[in-house]
C-alpha cells in the first residue's frame, strides 16, 4: 500500500492566561491507502486536536506551530482557507464526536445531508439533480438503521435523539465518499446495533472504495477488531504504534496500563484494574516522558528526558527508555 498521508513533527501550540502552551509535541505518524488505523488514549490526551489538525479545523485558540501534513503530495499545514474548502468534503472528511454542536439547529437533517453533495459539485449537470440527492441520502439513512427515512429526512437535529444525531452525522461525512475518513469517537453515542451499523457502514467503504480511515476511540475493543494498525497518544505525543495484533502485548507501560483496564467476560465479577493518577496538565511543563510520575517501573531517567523512538519488527515503534520486549 502507498502512504496517503504523513505527518510530520506535528506541534500545535494554545495560548491560555497570556502564557503559550503545547498540547501536540512532535507528532509523527503515516496512514495508507485502504487503511484502518486506531488512535487510543485517555481523554486530554491530544487526540481531537490531532485529527482536527489534518483538515485545518482547529479551534481558534490553537495553532500549528511546527511540522507537516503532507496529504498525496500537498502540505495541508500550508494551505488557504480557501484552498483547505476543496479538500475538506471531497477528500476528507470528519464524523465529530460532538454532533449537537455539529449539526445545524435550524436545518431539517435532509438538507445536511445533501447540502454536502452540493457543495461538492458532483451532481451537477446530471438530470433531477434534487431527486437524485435525496434519492442517495434516503438511501444513506436506511443503510444506518432509519426505517422512517422520510420522516427522519424532514425533522430537525432536536427532533432526534444523541445516537440518531451520531448516525447522521455520519451520513454526512460519509456520503460524498471520501479517501480520508476521520473518525472522533464515531459509535461513543450509539447502542449496540447502532453501532453496528455505522462501523458496518465504515468497513463496506474501507473494503469497496479503499478509504482510509483513522478511528479515536476509547473503546479498545473496536480498534482490536477493526483497524489494522494502532497509535497510543499520551500528554499530546505518540508513545506506541504498532499493528493491532501486538496491542495485547504492548511495548509501552502506559499501553499496557490501557489493556489491563479493558473489561471482557474473563474478567467478570472482578475488580478492574485502574491508572494511578490522572494525565499531566499542559501547564504543567514537564521534561521528561509524561507517563513517568504514574509509571510503576520509572526510573531517573524517566524524568529527566523524553525517550527516543525504538523500532521493532511489524512496523513496531515506542517511545520508552525500558520498553517491555
Amino acid at each position: 500500500m502507498s502512504c496517503l498521508l504523513e505527518v510530520r513533527n506535528l506541534t500545535a501550540c494554545v495560548k491560555k492566561d497570556g502564557k503559550t502552551y503545547k498540547i501536540l509535541n512532535g507528532i509523527n505518524f503515516t496512514i495508507d491507502e485502504g487503511e484502518i488505523l486506531g488512535l487510543a488514549g485517555e481523554s486530554g490526551c491530544g487526540k481531537s486536536i490531532t485529527a482536527l489538525s489534518i483538515p485545518g479545523l482547529l479551534p481558534k485558540d490553537v495553532k500549528i506551530t511546527d511540522g507537516e501534513i503532507i496529504y498525496k503530495n500537498l502540505n495541508l499545514a500550508s494551505l488557504s482557507e480557501k484552498e483547505m474548502c476543496h479538500i475538506r468534503g471531497n477528500e476528507i472528511s470528519v464524523i465529530f464526536q460532538d454532533v449537537r454542536q455539529s449539526l445545524n439547529p435550524l436545518m431539517k437533517i435532509g438538507k445536511q445531508i445533501t447540502e454536502a453533495l452540493e457543495l461538492s459539485g458532483r451532481e451537477q449537470g446530471t438530470g433531477n439533480v434534487k431527486i437524485k440527492m435525496k434519492a442517495l441520502a434516503l438511501e444513506l439513512l436506511k443503510t444506518l438503521g432509519f426505517e422512517e427515512s422520510e420522516k427522519i429526512f424532514s425533522a430537525y437535529p432536536h427532533q432526534l435523539s444523541g445516537g440518531m444525531c451520531q448516525r447522521v452525522m455520519t451520513a454526512i461525512a460519509v456520503i460524498r465518499r471520501p479517501k480520508l475518513l476521520l473518525g472522533d469517537e464515531p459509535s461513543s453515542s450509539l447502542d449496540e446495533d447502532s453501532q453496528k451499523l455505522c462501523l458496518s457502514l465504515l468497513m463496506e467503504m474501507n473494503r469497496k472504495e479503499k478509504t482510509s480511515l483513522l478511528v479515536i476511540s476509547h473503546d479498545l475493543s473496536i480498534i482490536r477488531q477493526f483497524c489494522s494498525r494502532f497509535l497510543v497518544m499520551y500528554a499530546g505525543r505518540i508513545v506506541e504504534e504498532g499493528p493491532s495484533l501486538s496491542f495485547f502485548s504492548p511495548l509501552h507501560p502506559y499501553t499496557k496500563a490501557l489493556t489491563k483496564a479493558i473489561p471482557d467476560k474473563n474478567k467478570r465479577g472482578k475488580k478492574l484494574e485502574n491508572i494511578p493518577g490522572k494525565v499531566p496538565s499542559i501547564e504543567d511543563n514537564l521534561t521528561g516522558c509524561p507517563f513517568a510520575p504514574r509509571c510503576p517501573q520509572a526510573k531517573n531517567i524517566c524524568f529527566e528526558s523524553f525517550p527516543t523512538v525504538k523500532e521493532f519488527e511489524n512496523r513496531r515503534k515506542v517511545h520508552c527508555h525500558f520498553p517491555e520486549i
